[in-house]
């Protein structure tokens, strides 16, 4: 019967009691500092996956120990031998030989090199020549890799030349 005459009224709507609020936070935090603008980068990019890498790597640096006298074959027939030892990053012998099937074989002995100071890794260049042997720690192993090494391989081998990794606690390696 509201809409007859006009002339009745509604009574106004009833407000629920209020409740006290009660917050367990301050009510005004510290704005944190703005961050560092950086460029926008697809995470797909090279740039963010170095980034990325950096990122991890992040680790307390110790200097490298290791001992071996190891050989190591797969299934290819790609095979060899080291013989190293590194003490508080200081390269006290190298001896390695790499054969790779069809391709020819690389030997390193450490009288060819000088020990480039010690940094984030070992490096130790060859004299007279560009052929570098890199050593570094990851996690439990030390890999033993090697660079622009023609003069010490015979045939193509350098090309297929892939790191040796040493594991630190057996010093088996492969």
């Amino acid at each position: 019967m509201l809409g007859m005459a006009g002339c009745t009224t509604l009574p106004p709507p009833q407000k629920a009691p209020e409740k006290p609020v009660v917050r367990s936070e301050p009510l005004t935090r510290p704005t944190p500092p703005p961050a560092p603008e950086t460029p926008a980068v697809s995470s797909d990019s090279p740039r963010s996956r170095q980034a990325a890498a950096r990122k991890q790597a992040a680790q307390p640096r110790h200097p490298i120990n290791v001992q071996t006298s190891c050989i190591f074959r797969d299934e290819t027939g790609y095979n060899g031998r080291l013989d190293l030892l590194v003490r508080d990053d200081d390269v006290r012998n190298l001896d390695a030989e790499v054969n790779v099937p069809k391709h020819g074989s690389c030997r390193f002995a450490l009288k060819d090199f000088r020990q480039n100071g010690t940094r984030a890794s070992i490096e130790l260049n060859g004299s007279g020549n560009r052929c570098a042997v890199r050593m570094w720690e990851q996690g439990t192993r030390v890999s033993v890799a090697f660079s622009n090494c023609a003069v010490q391989c015979s045939g193509g081998a350098h090309e297929y030349l892939w790191p040796i990794l040493v594991d630190t606690g057996s010093g088996r390696c492969s």
